[in-house]
């Protein structure tokens, strides 16, 4: 049976934050914490996360108390009640108006960095406060505006929701589902080198967004055959992954390749093999790179060479 079940949680899972769905939309609730003293704002400047430590190579979360986020708060940018940690209301709120907003914060706060270029190295939990917040304002940033009739919309649910003032439409964030696969035949596994990342030498799985009316496993064999020409048979669920970059999730599987010819497609992929358990232990020796180790792509090649 080709099922190999994930050792250890995804990157940006985990998220210590009680979401108070059920709250959103009492207003006297969301006013209660937005003045609570103890309400703590995870700010977000143009896609990148406030985070200290990072010179040292020990990054950490900053999130700000009321007084530190005043300044920034002033710059106009939306803001979303993302919930209660440990009782202390959190909020996001977006400062990408400012040029620079570290003049706005008291001096030692750190700086503003990719989230994924740290996120393997936060402590637990807090990679996933900074990816729900950098997702929920980016759709917030770029659903100003209602698909049905173009009118403005207006925040609801504390920022959860959109609300268009000409027709009434609710738009709600949206999270675009993608498969993820490692495909598998006897000792070997399918990787491929991506026209995306043509300076790299990584080897990667395969990917590819959820179309309507699809099925996750109808999914995963159309993409592995448009990208690479190989039928795949069964695929067994691994994990899942938020993804707000800026807004997917990827859902993670392993599956049973039915054929061992390769034709890529060479819009999506510049080349893809099949690699032995061996050459996958030693890349290096092989002159190719896996993927980051924070990534679900990692996971899934890991929990293969592990259930050998």
């Amino acid at each position: 049976m080709l099922s190999f079940p994930a050792s250890r949680p995804n990157v940006y899972t985990g998220s210590p934050i009680d979401r108070v769905s059920g709250q959103r939309d009492d207003e006297a609730f969301v006013a209660r914490a937005m003045a609570s003293p103890d309400a703590l704002f995870i700010p977000v400047w143009r896609g990148q996360s406030l985070m200290k430590g990072l010179a040292e190579g020990a990054p950490e979360a900053v999130l700000l108390s009321a007084p530190a986020v005043e300044a920034v708060r002033m710059a106009g940018g939306p803001w979303a009640l993302l919930g209660l940690w440990e009782g202390r209301p959190v909020f996001a709120v977006d400062c990408s108006s400012a040029e620079d907003p570290l003049p706005l914060l008291p001096e030692g706060f750190g700086g503003f960095a990719e989230l994924r270029s740290v996120a393997g190295l936060l402590p637990a939990g807090e990679a996933s406060m900074l990816a729900h917040a950098r997702g929920l304002l980016h759709w917030r940033i770029r659903h100003r505006f209602c698909g049905v009739c173009g009118g403005e919309c207006a925040p609801r649910s504390a920022g959860n929701a959109m609300a268009c003032t000409q027709c009434g439409t609710q738009h709600f964030p949206r999270t675009d589902p993608a498969v993820i696969m490692l495909v598998v035949r006897d000792d070997k596994a399918l990787l491929g080198h991506s026209t995306r990342f043509p300076n790299t030498t990584m080897y990667s799985t395969l990917a590819g967004f959820v179309e309507p009316g699809e099925s996750l496993e109808e999914a995963v064999r159309r993409e592995v055959m448009e990208e690479t020409g190989i039928q795949v048979g069964r695929a067994w669920y691994h994990s899942s992954q938020p993804w707000p970059f800026p807004s997917s999730i990827m859902l993670g599987f392993h599956a049973e390749g039915l054929s061992e010819q390769i034709t890529i497609d060479p819009a999506e992929l510049r080349d893809a093999r099949w690699f032995s358990r061996n050459e996958l232990r030693n890349p290096e020796a092989g002159g190719f790179s896996l993927p980051r180790p924070d990534s679900i792509a990692r996971r899934l090649i890991e929990d293969w060479l592990g259930a050998a």
